[in-house]
């Protein structure tokens, strides 16, 4: 019997050395956040700013112990932060590539990916300029330099050369851009040139009459439109046509609803890439937002939830 209680003993002690021992290495590792609570930082593409604001504010609100730090970049040097291991968490327009992924599990973590919405890419003019429907093609060769004059797709136009403005060339839109649009192949315009962020894309395009600005659409809603059927006042938003000829029949804009049916063509989704083996607050954080609350969350900031049922309706519209 004394053996017995002896053993139980040694093995209770070696049971405690390992929660020790676990425990520093946590310490080591900085990390002291949980599920919901604790302060930890994230990357994500500057473009998704708008949306992963309101995302964080409700967030912080329902469990206030947490804090969560934004740090807004391109998507090129978010994913590099994600996969050196200086956040856990990343916002970006793609999944992790295949490299990518089998990098982390040679080095014994387990990423994972989840597709938190839908996105479009919007093409926004200044207000003097009435020429608002363009096809995928005419983007094409705007991007590639084979349209350098806004008469090369609009004859009658009397602005000139086309500038073509992105918020960043590492940006996520940058990538669909050359991904989607020009089929793998890199922007080749010389009148292609980069801010350093959305808000000064649309500043530039509010003050250039030839400008083309290419952001995200989550970025475009008047937060005084609870229906999210209008756009900022100040800038034209130009309806796309996966059809060569483009017309108002055949061209759409980014609302909510040609996005769902399929529509708008310049559509993206935006994911939350994850790495991190403790499972703590970035996993908490990115569980939010596919929640029915952070998904009602992104369908009031006019973009498409991934998660949830939709309702289309009818509407009857009346003219004074």
């Amino acid at each position: 019997m004394r053996k017995e209680k002896i053993s139980y003993i040694f093995v209770g002690l070696a049971l405690l050395a390992c929660l020790c021992v676990s425990c520093n290495k946590k310490r080591k590792d900085g990390r002291t956040d949980t599920y919901s609570s604790g302060v930890i930082s994230f990357a994500s593409d500057e473009s998704f700013s708008p949306i992963i604001e309101e995302e964080r504010e409700i967030f912080e609100m329902m469990y206030n112990q947490a804090k969560v730090n934004p740090i807004y970049t391109n998507e090129s040097d978010a994913i590099n932060m994600l996969l050196k291991g200086k956040v856990c968490l990343a916002i970006t327009a793609r999944d992790f590539k295949e490299n990518e992924r089998q990098n982390l599990r040679d080095r014994r973590f387990n990423p994972r990916s989840n597709a938190i919405a839908y996105d479009a890419l919007a093409l926004i003019v200044n207000n003097q300029n009435n020429d608002t429907c363009i096809s995928v093609k005419d983007i094409a060769n705007i991007l590639s330099g084979k349209a350098t004059k806004w008469s090369d797709i609009y004859p009658n136009s009397k602005h000139g050369d086309i500038v073509v403005v992105f918020d960043n060339m590492k940006s996520s839109t940058v990538h669909f851009a050359e991904d989607s649009i020009l089929g793998g192949k890199p922007i080749t315009s010389p009148n292609v040139y980069a801010t350093k962020k959305t808000a000064d894309v649309i500043d530039y395009v509010e003050k250039t009459p030839n400008a083309i600005g290419i952001i995200g659409s989550n970025w475009l809603n008047d937060k005084r439109d609870s229906t999210n059927l209008t756009f900022k006042k100040n800038i034209r938003v130009m309806s796309v046509s996966r059809i060569d000829d483009a017309t108002p029949a055949n061209s759409w804009k980014p609302y909510q609803y040609y996005m769902y049916n399929g529509n708008y063509p310049l559509t993206r989704t935006i994911w939350a890439l994850l790495n991190d083996p403790l499972r703590g607050l970035p996993w908490g954080f990115s569980n939010f937002i596919s929640s029915p609350k952070g998904q009602m969350i992104i369908f009031n900031a006019g973009l498409l939830p991934v998660q949830g049922n939709i309702t289309i309706r009818d509407v009857n519209v009346t003219s004074d």
